[in-house]
């Protein structure tokens, strides 16, 4: 898979250890609009999916998370990769000094039916919604809103990779 970007906040040390969190997320373009998961309570938009377990493959956890999150129903046959964003930053775990991730996207169609949702506990605090969105909008919102404590590095993450949709033609 192709590397799209890295973010690397070089604010880590580089002689302790690694905290480890791939990720995989859909991109799901409906109508010339996207569908991106809403946090109403911070607003910003993500793209569906979530952290890969330990036991799973990318394509598995990308159709674990995005029904989860989203109550979307993944083709598996639709799957394509699109690209990865490394990012690199320092650990607010304990007994490490960076975290590390590789987030992979892929572009897939879901089933017109939607199940219900099955938010973690934090996703539920930030009560996210799924919405069809312009991407354009998604953008906007992203960099010009204020989102309290949330991570601004994940939420540019979603504005670039928004940018790169519409630059590659996704969006007429």
């Amino acid at each position: 898979m192709k590397l799209l970007f890295e973010i690397d906040k070089k604010n880590y040390d580089n002689d302790g250890k690694s905290f480890i969190r791939p990720s995989a997320r859909a991109i799901i373009i409906k109508d010339n609009k996207i569908y991106m998961v809403h946090s109403l309570l911070y607003d910003y938009y993500k793209f569906p999916g979530g952290g890969i377990e330990s036991d799973e493959s990318n394509i598995d956890a990308l159709i674990r998370e995005t029904k989860e999150e989203a109550g979307l129903i993944v083709k598996k046959e639709s799957i394509k990769e699109y690209g990865y964003v490394h990012r690199i930053k320092k650990s607010t775990d304990l007994g490490y000094s960076k975290f590390v991730q590789d987030n992979y996207y892929y572009l897939c169609d879901v089933e017109n039916n939607k199940v219900e949702q099955k938010l973690d506990d934090y996703e539920a605090k930030e009560k996210f919604t799924l919405e069809l969105i312009d991407p354009v909008v998604a953008i906007k919102v992203n960099r010009n809103k204020s989102h309290g404590p949330k991570d601004l590095d994940m939420i540019e993450r979603e504005a670039k990779v928004l940018e790169l949709l519409i630059k590659d033609g996704y969006f007429s």
